[in-house]
């Protein structure tokens, strides 16, 4: 079960934000954010206390980062395969991915994975906001719009796709290499390899983060 020791095992993307990243996709990282909080904050926390015993913060933070890497590995082979027509699917499954790492890993460390400023800090440690303060203000509707801040920070070049947004959120070298996600077949090995990747780096920021040293791989 999710909220059980399975931690490998990964729920859909809701359909909901489907329908919210396809009608306003320059909002995707806040709506993502907030979907994340409302999924993965009460997971998180049963999981700690049905897989915690025994173990301490540093050792969990840890399987919950090798689990999710591992997850992001496997979701960029399996969708790599269809390449243009499976891209943007994959992006958005490895932020989905990656956002549950993020809350894993800090109500591992202790911290409440239910907690408003969460969804902030996940959006601070994908580079969409310098401060979660800043960010929590963008999720509550005060401050400056958070699609305007992704598109300061991440869309300066002359692509606009959807893809290649959410690629740039999800990690620089996905950015970077993101064409050729868009060849059938020849997709799924690069997208496994750079969705792992993607998420030992932001696995490592968030366990430096959240467990107050800096981490190693």
């Amino acid at each position: 079960m999710e909220a059980g020791t399975d931690i490998e095992r990964m729920e859909r993307i809701p359909e909901s934000l489907w329908e919210r990243i396809r009608a306003q996709p320059d909002r995707a990282p806040e709506y993502i954010a907030l979907a994340a909080a409302e999924r993965f904050g009460p997971a998180a926390e049963e999981w700690v206390r049905v897989a915690g015993g025994g173990k301490t913060p540093e050792k969990l933070a840890r399987i919950a980062y090798r689990k999710h890497v591992r997850l992001s590995r496997l979701e960029g082979a399996a969708l790599g395969v269809g390449g243009a027509f499976t891209a943007v699917p994959d992006v958005v499954a490895l932020l989905w991915i990656q956002s549950r790492m993020i809350f894993y890993i800090a109500a591992a460390y202790g911290y409440d994975p239910r907690h408003p400023m969460r969804p902030a800090e996940l959006l601070t440690l994908q580079g969409v906001y310098p401060t979660a303060a800043q960010a929590r203000q963008a999720l509550d509707g005060v401050g400056k719009r958070l699609a305007q801040a992704v598109a300061e920070r991440a869309m300066r070049g002359r692509d606009h796709s959807l893809g290649r947004r959410l690629a740039k959120y999800a990690g620089g070298r996905i950015a970077r290499r993101y064409a050729g996600r868009l060849v059938p077949l020849i997709g799924a090995p690069i997208g496994a390899v750079q969705n792992a990747g993607a998420t030992k780096e932001l696995g490592l920021r968030t366990l430096a983060y959240y467990g107050g040293a800096q981490a190693r791989p």
